[in-house]
């Protein structure tokens, strides 16, 4: 597979896993998070999909394209650790998390999302889901969207 095919079936996934886990929790009161800011795809699919929900961004730094720029309040700029222990204290409820860390190399981000793990749980509402590029560890796997091939992208209920 061309790297241009796959990244098209990356982002198609990423897509269709967003708009499963919105309509998993759509009876479900609770914010949302997008873990990763990057260029702002994902968040700015989240507004759209989503404008009624609070959606809170947590990146080492604001580099997104001008129109996906968060409000400040929903913003956590910083290591993800940090800024994850600062949601967990905020009382936040999330019922759906995007996750997308990475350093660009499989092992390393698979044992960074590992690591992340625990402080995820913890920010996690009952009932909420978590869609992800890469495994997570303490949550139960499901079978996301069927559009979706299972080792694609990760799909979790808490």
């Amino acid at each position: 597979m061309s790297r241009l095919d796959s990244m098209m079936r990356r982002l198609a996934a990423q897509r269709d896993g967003l708009e499963w886990g919105h309509a998993c929790v759509a009876g479900v009161e609770g914010d949302y998070v997008d873990m990763g800011l990057g260029n702002g795809r994902t968040y700015d699919h989240l507004r759209e999909i989503a404008p009624d929900r609070r959606i809170w961004v947590i990146d080492r730094v604001l580099q997104c394209h001008p129109s996906c720029i968060p409000p400040e309040q929903d913003f956590l700029q910083g290591e993800a650790e940090d800024m994850l222990r600062k949601l967990a204290a905020s009382g936040a409820k999330i019922v759906l998390a995007h996750y997308d860390f990475g350093f660009g190399e499989k092992d390393k981000d698979v044992a960074e999302a590992a690591r992340l793990s625990p402080m995820i749980a913890d920010i996690m509402a009952p009932g909420g889901v978590l869609i992800s590029g890469q495994p997570l560890v303490g949550f139960e796997q499901v079978r996301g969207p069927e559009t979706v091939a299972p080792d694609r992208y990760c799909f979790y209920r808490t």
